[in-house]
């Protein structure tokens, strides 16, 4: 979140866009030409208010929709679910909702949040645009997502309130957007945040002329002036930008059209001359290393996000260089983060992100990309280091997906909230995580409840509110030692507590969960499922990931191009770059984990869609939308590895796997033009494109070719496939083969096969660098010594180049 506070001026290009902010404070709130304007929309929309959908009224200050959209949501109403509780505070006598707008006509979870706010939403639209330019009025842009917190209190405060409701219905278009679902929008508009403030988050609130140019932004405001002690409130705002709006028409356009060209020149980017080296690999861990925090891990800052020092870019590092410091820093990061409060003790899980900078406190929404982000980071460390810790926290977190965030047909749900309601039916950010001693002893007896509390740090007072977030206070062996159990004890002992307490927890009112299915979060879970399958030696996760990559591929494809999310039955928006680049890694990750040729077919098939409709033919790398995407001001070309990596880090990676699976030229020069592309910014910044980096890593190695040939079934090569899975191998590619028809199918996609037997019957692995094989072994041992030596072993930089 970021909270604006006066007047921020940045300038694109060289007019300030602050002026106009400026402007409007040289006239007082509510002057004539505002009333009037308000006075004038108050009388339309009295003179034509009707019921909108039975049983809910008139919107405060709005016009009436035409009749087929009234129609809509009276039939929409009639279909509800018989358990639907709308979301607002706004009832009539029984229960029902005083209001209903236009989003209770849609799916996503986020807008129908919003669908009995008092406002007179609009999803994005032509409708709306159109609406505007008719009424001469600017849009007032919202964006959120449903497990955002700020989204939820600036809901409560301002889009609940009616006196802010009425201004916005007679003076503005309001349009809401679901960040989730239309990250094209999102994009373009937080970049125009971003110029203006410095910052960005969410919500985002942006001013748009009805020709979509942005002429003002924020993130969350309060309501009104002296809140949260904002000088400026969101009521305001309103006024201000709205009388700016009428009276400076032609600086706002001048403005609005700069604030275009800004975001315009910022997504163009600029090519490199040569693909990147090993220096912008170099100066990220420099850049690491100074900003680490040696006593909690991560970045020496709060609040902290997981994705803010890239464990597996460490570890990477750690790899391809010796460097100790690069061990040490992930080493401490991932078990910090694993005993702090932002990992649910008791369900398994990451939070969003911890406030302050212990990893103790976060924010209680858990998000589906977080968890297989952070699955495949705890699977590193535990092959790097050999700590079982790290493999549990991975199971623990797909242990949680299995229960709580995987629908019926096996595909995986989007978010869970922060927000629960309390006993007394208020909404509290983190009730559903937290305990008292008291909860604990009623669930546990007096004498687990002891051992519980002493491991997790329990106090009478809290750390949250009165309530306890429960983190792990001292190591295992001190808390042992204190009670006078034996480690062993004692991890049973909490192992089973933890299940109690879970099924308690269970019997608590549950935050929202958000059961979209999102295409780009599910490829990164299935590449967690199927990671962790090869690491572990556990099918039953490759399967789960299986059951999600044919949901996607079977409900949420047409004619083979994939759609963003799917909700009620519906595969909705075109899919956007990193829809297809996360799906494509999860396929070749499930393709390594099972043999079964059917994934890496449709990792293929998927590519060749998203070169047809997301290349930019003329400087290399991808746009964030295809050709046939509606067209925005700009057309993003995503270049930053936030909390998500961007679509075209993780392809740049997806084509050079796709080289050495195929022996297709084309996809190392694909991935060559990509890196290129960005090969400014990985030298000036590299640690914003951390994600990438793991690209150059691969470029700059020589990637270990794995070939592995059974007789009769591929669990045959247990005992060489037990010594891969025993050794850290980032910059690899694995083909498991049985002979006759499994291996002879699999080789139309894989020339390396060709030529591959299990000599004497036994199983055989060969393992190559460009084409080039060492002799062929059926020894684990040997086999280990060709695939680098011993697990975690450091070794020098190849210095490789193509």
């Amino acid at each position: 979140m970021s909270v604006i506070k006066g007047t921020v001026i940045k300038r694109v290009g060289s007019v300030s866009v602050g002026a106009l902010v400026l402007l409007t404070t040289l006239t007082g709130c509510g002057s004539a030409s505002d009333r009037k304007a308000g006075s004038t929309a108050q009388g339309r929309a009295s003179a034509g208010s009707s019921v909108l959908a039975t049983p809910s009224g008139p919107l405060p200050g709005a016009e009436t929709p035409p009749p087929i959209v009234l129609q809509q949501i009276s039939a929409a109403w009639a279909r509800r679910d018989s358990g639907y509780v709308p979301r607002t505070r706004h009832l009539n006598p029984g229960g029902a909702p005083k209001y209903t707008n236009r989003l209770f006509l849609e799916s996503s979870p986020y807008l129908r949040q919003h669908a009995h706010n008092p406002v007179n939403w609009y999803p994005w639209s032509d409708e709306a645009f159109e609406t505007a330019r008719r009424l001469h009025r600017p849009v007032l842009l919202s964006v959120g997502y449903s497990t955002c917190h700020w989204c939820h209190v600036m809901e409560e405060e301002s889009f609940e309130d009616e006196e802010i409701a009425r201004y916005l219905n007679e003076n503005y278009v309001a349009i809401k957007v679901d960040r989730e679902e239309r990250s094209d929008i999102d994009a373009v508009y937080m970049r125009a945040v971003q110029m203006l403030t410095g910052g960005g988050g969410w919500p985002m609130t942006v001013w748009l002329t009805p020709d979509r140019k942005p002429y003002y932004g924020g993130t969350y405001f309060p309501a009104r002036d002296g809140d949260r002690g904002a000088g400026v409130g969101f009521l305001t705002l309103l006024r201000k930008l709205r009388q700016a709006y009428d009276e400076q028409p032609q600086k706002v356009a001048q403005t609005a059209e700069q604030i275009a060209q800004g975001i315009q020149a910022a997504v163009a980017g600029a090519s490199a001359d040569s693909p990147p080296d090993s220096s912008g690999l170099d100066a990220a861990l420099q850049n690491y290393k100074s900003q680490f925090d040696s006593v909690n891990g991560g970045l020496n800052r709060a609040p902290k996000f997981p994705s803010s020092l890239p464990i597996r870019f460490l570890l990477h590092a750690y790899h391809r260089t010796g460097d100790e410091k690069a061990l040490t820093m992930a080493r401490l990061t991932l078990r910090k983060m694993a005993a702090g409060g932002i990992c649910d003790q008791v369900g398994g899980g990451f939070h969003r992100y911890s406030t302050d900078g212990k990893w103790l406190v976060p924010h209680f929404e858990k998000m589906l990309y977080d968890n297989a982000l952070l699955t495949m980071a705890y699977l590193d460390g535990w092959q790097v280091t050999a700590d079982s810790s790290f493999s549990g926290v991975a199971e623990d977190i797909l242990r949680y997906v299995q229960r709580d965030m995987t629908a019926p047909d096996g595909a995986f749900y989007s978010a869970t909230d922060a927000d629960s309601p309390s006993p007394e039916g208020k909404r509290e950010e983190g009730r559903f995580f937290t305990w008292t001693p008291s909860e604990l002893e009623a669930v546990l007896g007096p004498k687990r409840a002891r051992v519980v509390e002493r491991y997790f740090g329990v106090t009478l007072q809290g750390n949250f509110e009165g309530r306890n977030i429960l983190s792990v206070a001292q190591t295992a062996a001190e808390t042992a030692r204190s009670l006078g159990l034996s480690p062993v004890d004692l991890r049973r002992a909490i192992a089973e507590a933890r299940e109690d307490l879970y099924v308690a927890r269970a019997r608590r009112a549950r935050p929202l969960r958000d059961e979209k299915i999102i295409a780009a979060w599910n490829g990164l879970m299935i590449s967690a499922h199927a990671r962790a399958a090869l690491a572990l030696g556990k099918p039953e996760y490759a399967r789960r990931a299986e059951r999600a990559a044919e949901f996607v591929l079977t409900r949420m494809r047409r004619d083979g191009e994939l759609y963003r999310s799917f909700k009620d039955g519906q595969a909705r928006h075109a899919g956007y770059l990193d829809d297809y680049a996360f799906m494509i890694a999860g396929l070749l990750d499930l393709y390594e984990a099972t043999s079964n040729s059917r994934w890496l077919a449709e990792a293929i098939a998927l590519d060749k869609v998203l070169d047809r409709l997301f290349e930019d033919q003329a400087n290399g790398g991808y746009f964030l939308t295809g050709a046939t995407h509606e067209r925005l001001l700009a057309r993003e070309k995503p270049a930053y590895d936030g909390a998500e990596p961007s679509g075209n880090s993780v392809e740049a990676l997806n084509l050079q796997r796709l080289a050495e699976f195929t022996g297709n030229d084309r996809y190392r020069v694909r991935a060559e033009r990509t890196l290129r592309a960005f090969g400014r910014t990985l030298e000036s910044s590299p640690t914003t494109l951390s994600e990438m980096l793991l690209a150059v890593d691969f470029r700059m190695d020589a990637p270990k070719e794995v070939v592995i040939v059974t007789r009769n079934t591929r669990e045959e090569g247990h005992s060489l496939l037990t010594k891969f899975r025993s050794m850290y191998l980032p910059n690899r590619i694995l083909v498991v083969a049985v002979e006759g028809h499994d291996l002879s199918d699999q080789a139309k996609l894989v020339p390396l096969l060709e030529g591959k037997v299990a000599l004497g019957g036994q199983p055989t692995a060969y393992v190559c660098e460009r084409g080039a094989c060492k002799l062929p072994t059926r020894d684990p041992e040997v086999f280990a010594r060709q695939l680098g030596g011993a697990r975690g072993a450091a070794r020098s930089p190849a210095g490789r180049g193509r």
